[in-house]
């Protein structure tokens, strides 16, 4: 199967869906707009995946998946830096630290995460490239895509509705004025507090996220929801929108009752969560 294309002919979840019915072994390529990833398989099923330069070594991903705790993430990258994945993971296990079933559940989980981010990338070029498989030193699993691709296109469709709801993330958010309402007594999750505390007309929707460390996709997932329950609405930004001063927008105070507004109880907020 010659399998090359541009993301927008294919989505990812098409892509998958025939190579799970081809039952196609090799790897997917796709060079996204700013990052690429590789997706490999085996007779349909997915075998391993890794985006762009992040680190995917065992290790790495048995520490976030809490398996491996901070000193021995630390002792295995001095120790056993130069050894391959197959055998850290036969170390481990022969040294009763973890079972089999806990280094490929933590494996598998990763795999699907990757996947999963890659739902939404809707700009690139992509190649299937035939037999090609994972390096011989790593890991490999056998995942069925069917729940994947289910995934995938109930995702998709989220996305294009976040799209058609916000479509430029140049916009800017402002609180509705509604009396008897205290966002403070707001049952929101630390991510959309940590939102709603660069709420400013003077701060874009893209660099709230910035800052947030969220993608575009999450970032309109919870302004979408702020939107819904009547908390903000979408306005053009207010003048030139300030520089941020490393990883914290720059929120202008012009005088005392502003010290007092509700964008500084909520910084107050979220700095006690």
């Amino acid at each position: 199967m010659a399998l090359r294309g541009n993301l927008r002919d294919f989505t990812v979840t098409q892509l998958l869906n025939l190579i799970n019915l081809a039952h196609k072994t090799g790897t997917l390529v796709i060079e996204g707009s700013s990052e690429s990833a590789r997706i490999s398989f085996r007779d349909g099923k997915l075998s391993y995946a890794q985006i762009g330069q992040e680190d995917n070594r065992l290790a790495t991903i048995l520490h976030r998946s809490k398996r491996l705790t901070n000193g021995q993430l630390r002792a295995i990258q001095l120790r056993a830096a130069k050894i391959s994945d197959k055998e850290l993971g036969l170390m481990l296990i022969n040294a009763g630290y973890m079972s089999q079933d806990d280094v490929l559940n933590s494996l598998q989980a990763y795999f699907n995460d990757v996947v999963r981010r890659l739902f939404t990338w809707v700009e690139g070029i992509f190649r299937f490239e035939n037999d090609v498989l994972p390096p011989d030193d790593r890991i490999s699993v056998r995942l069925d895509l069917e729940n994947l691709i289910i995934e995938g296109a109930h995702q998709l469709r989220e996305w294009e509705q976040l799209q058609d709801e916000i479509p430029s993330l140049d916009m800017a958010l402002k609180f509705i004025e509604r009396s008897g309402t205290s966002m403070q007594k707001m049952n929101l999750t630390v991510e959309e507090w940590r939102v709603v505390s660069y709420i400013n007309p003077r701060n874009t929707i893209h660099q709230i996220a910035t800052v947030s460390k969220m993608s575009d996709h999450e970032i309109r997932r919870i302004v979408y929801g702020l939107l819904q329950a009547g908390l903000v609405e979408l306005i053009r930004p207010d003048g030139v929108t300030p520089a941020f001063d490393h990883a914290r927008p720059q929120v202008t105070v012009q005088n005392r009752e502003e010290q007092k507004s509700l964008v500084n109880r909520l910084i107050t907020r979220i700095r006690s969560i």
